[in-house]
């Protein structure tokens, strides 16, 4: 794909590998040690202490997260398959229970902090247990059954979206410590500064959406069905800190005339004046220092700005003369063959990145940046149909009152991303790591 005009086909056609093509979590043990362990590798950095707290509702515990994922193993496949089945702990079944309302009774998501024991050492071993019992079943004649490996994938891609959440909790967490605690130490180019902006074009048309087949999807990304999209253009990247800069210095914060009426609300309960983390240093080149997992530093000109509510960056795009790209827009962009998958997860940085001086694809910043808010109510697709039983409940029950998000982080781990995938949060939401892309229609501003 060359800048310019483009074209796509309304009949489905077949994705590059890893323009669209899912690259799903072997559901075998290998495929379950590796994502496992790197769980423990993100928790390994934390005290116990770090662990058990909660900064707010949203927020769970490190703790929690380990001890979630492992009962959703426990609790979906070990309890039906393993003809051997013992709960690790029975009062598990409730405490780790996220919101199943057909497994039973859970814990309130708000008081996750409070639960003090079992102590992150205990929640060590209940993972051991279960990974071994898993292992086992896996090397075993019904680790190759079609409902058994289809549960497990579910339950891998289900754990690294918790190892995504667990970096964004821990970051909030450590947000509200005097002591501007550090996650992990990183090296970072203070100077980095970014090319100008610009516009690609869509010529847009009758396009499908959805479920490619071939690879693992969660269900609200079925079935796959036809759209009609007027011809429009999106931005080359996300948008920087430094144009956010722009924003706020011209009182992007204080005109009501930018912000949808609930949004102002916000603005104004919350007493938003700059992304979560922002604050004002005198002592930074931009005027601005934040809060990263490397600790707090100034904020840079040319890296994405992150962590903007869907209020923000809908007042961002209407202050800059544009609009946020649909998810079906955005979906037909990262599909093109030519732009591929790159994603860009890596434990010395956990930050997004600017983009190179010069293009080195038409549309860049699409995965390993940030989440990118878009104009699209999360909605089910036509024809959605949720899976039966408990698991269910994964996605459809939340289709009311949250914003779609496409893309991937620079949380996001590897082999998680994909063109298709249909991330959600209420359009309040700060603390995910999300960004911005700018849209507008096709023709000349």
């Amino acid at each position: 794909m060359t800048p310019g005009s483009h074209t796509m086909p309304a009949d489905p056609f077949d994705p590059a590998p890893g323009a669209g093509a899912s690259r799903p979590c072997a559901p075998d043990a290998d495929g379950y040690r590796s994502v496992r362990r790197l769980t423990d590798e993100l928790s390994a950095l934390l005290s116990p202490e770090d662990q058990t707290a909660q900064s707010m509702p949203d927020v769970s515990p490190t703790k929690w997260h380990r001890a979630h994922v492992t009962w959703f193993f426990e609790t979906f496949i070990l309890e039906t398959h393993d003809p051997r089945f013992r709960p690790f702990d029975p009062a598990y079944r409730m405490m780790f229970n996220s919101y199943y309302e057909g497994v039973g009774p859970k814990y309130p998501r708000a008081q996750r902090g409070v639960i003090t024991r079992p102590g992150a050492d205990e929640v060590g071993r209940y993972r051991s247990d279960v990974d071994e019992r898993m292992v086992a079943l896996l090397d075993g004649p019904v680790g190759v059954e079609p409902a058994v490996r289809s549960l497990v994938e579910l339950g891998l891609h289900h754990e690294q979206q918790h190892q995504e959440l667990l970096l964004m909790d821990i970051k909030h967490v450590l947000s509200l410590n005097p002591l501007a605690p550090t996650y992990r130490p990183s090296v970072v180019d203070e100077a980095a500064t970014t090319r100008h902006a610009r516009w690609e074009e869509f010529d847009g048309g009758l396009v499908e959406i959805g479920d490619l087949g071939g690879g693992f999807v969660f269900d609200n990304e079925s079935p796959r069905h036809r759209v009609h999209l007027e011809p429009f253009r999106i931005a080359d990247r996300l948008v920087t800190a430094g144009e956010w800069l722009a924003f706020i210095d011209d009182g992007g914060y204080a005109r009501p005339d930018l912000w949808l009426s609930d949004g102002w609300y916000a603005v104004q309960s919350e007493r938003w004046d700059a992304p979560l983390y922002w604050q004002r240093d005198a002592a930074s080149p931009t005027g601005w220092s934040m809060h990263t997992l490397s600790g707090t530093r100034p904020v840079v000109d040319g890296e994405p700005v992150c962590h903007v509510s869907y209020y923000e960056a809908d007042a961002y795009a209407r202050w800059a003369g544009a609009r946020l790209p649909t998810e079906a827009e955005w979906e037909l962009v990262a599909s093109c063959p030519t732009l591929g998958l790159v994603e860009s997860f890596d434990l010395d940085r956990l930050h997004p990145a600017p983009v190179a001086p010069r293009p080195t694809a038409s549309v860049e910043q699409l995965y390993g940046a940030c989440w990118q808010w878009t104009a699209s109510a999360y909605l089910p697709y036509p024809g959605f149909a949720p899976a039966a039983g408990a698991v269910g409940e994964y996605n459809g029950k939340f289709m009311s009152g949250q914003m779609v998000l496409r893309g991937s982080c620079a949380f996001t781990p590897p082999g998680h991303a994909r063109s298709t995938y249909r991330n959600f949060f209420p359009p309040h939401a700060r603390w995910p790591l999300t960004g911005v892309r700018l849209a507008d229609g096709g023709a000349p501003r």
